[in-house]
């Protein structure tokens, strides 16, 4: 490791897809924002599923936009919230002390003391009110919740089937279907259902005793947040025009191409939406925390020197709602 300097920030990398072994803390220099971009320092981030993928380069339809034979930006780190330390001279929207957070799908290099991101990027003002674990901690799995449940019309008195309700989408999710009134059966290991009780559902189907996909309810929608079961083995839960809609593209790839087939037929359907206008769900995440109704749920803390022990943990599968860094060590 390179002698750190006045100029320079510790930033964790991977030149190769691989576990978390394949990660390096490392010394680079501090980057100089451009003219429309935010020199951040970063409080705290998460380590997630978005940033799973991009480390192992798995499904292998991730390679496609992270890069074939090795990543293409070896930097992971998909969420952040921190201060805002230097903005270049056409930035209109933030400046210097604001406390930010923010989300991107594609990345945004947030596994590192410091990060640049365009104003016009998934970046938003947070209050005072809001620390920066929290505000770290609400940002990536909410927003794929929020793309979701809002193709999702009329939640008001529903009934919701939410299959991995402890995840980062799946909590979020929870909170967001009973603002919006819709009633919800949530599927959770029997050793959470205290929690999710707690954050909104009605009725608890218990994975680790029963198989949901014999439950005996019948549904207006379905939400796999997980993406660990399919249309066909849901179908029989769903109304005569009930909806499935999966955080995944599903064993054979088979959910967008049925999405498509959707389009064309009144009665059970796929819908796949893809996540766009992340700054649309940014002021909507912030807005369901400041009334209330979102409180993203957190299951471990790591510092950010221990960001191997991190990735080794989500890697699991097993986390509860978020993974938080805490960059201030």
């Amino acid at each position: 490791m390179a002698k750190p300097t006045l100029n320079s920030m510790k930033l964790a990398e991977h030149p190769e897809y691989g576990t978390e072994e394949a990660i390096q803390i490392v010394d680079k220099e501090i980057p100089n924002p451009k003219d429309d971009e935010l020199l951040i320092r970063i409080h705290a981030s998460t380590v997630n599923r978005t940033d799973c993928a991009y480390l192992t380069g798995e499904p292998a339809i991730m390679r496609l936009v992270a890069g074939f034979k090795r990543p293409k930006n070896p930097v992971t780190g998909s969420d952040f919230a921190g201060t805002v330390i230097k903005t270049g001279r056409d930035v209109s929207r933030f400046k210097k002390g604001d406390r930010v957070g923010g989300f991107g799908d594609n990345g945004v290099s947030s596994h590192a003391e410091y990060m640049v991101i365009n104003e016009e990027g998934g970046v938003i003002k947070i209050p005072d009110s809001l620390s920066f674990e929290k505000a770290a901690a609400a940002f990536e799995g909410a927003h794929y919740a929020y793309n979701f449940i809002k193709r999702m019309e009329n939640l008001n008195g529903r009934k919701v089937l939410l299959n991995g309700a402890t995840g980062a989408i799946g909590s979020a999710g929870l909170q967001f279907l009973k603002y919006h009134g819709a009633i919800i059966t949530a599927v959770c290991p029997s050793n959470r259902e205290e929690l999710i009780k707690s954050l909104g559902a009605d009725r608890v189907i218990h994975f680790d005793l029963q198989d949901f996909t014999k439950d005996h309810e019948i549904y207006d929608f379905i939400f796999d947040a997980v993406g660990k079961s399919t249309f066909g083995k849901c179908k029989p839960l769903l109304t005569e025009k009930g909806v499935y809609i999966s955080s995944e593209f599903g064993p054979k790839a088979q959910n967008p191409f049925l999405a498509f087939i959707g389009l064309f037929t009144s009665g059970k359907r796929v819908k796949f939406p893809v996540p766009f206008n992340i700054q649309e769900s940014l002021e909507y995440i912030l807005a369901r925390i400041q009334d209330g109704s979102f409180d993203p749920v957190i299951d471990r803390r790591y510092s950010f020197n221990d960001i191997k022990e991190a990735f080794r943990y989500v890697l699991t599968g097993e986390k509860i709602g978020n993974v938080v860094l805490i960059h201030d060590v």
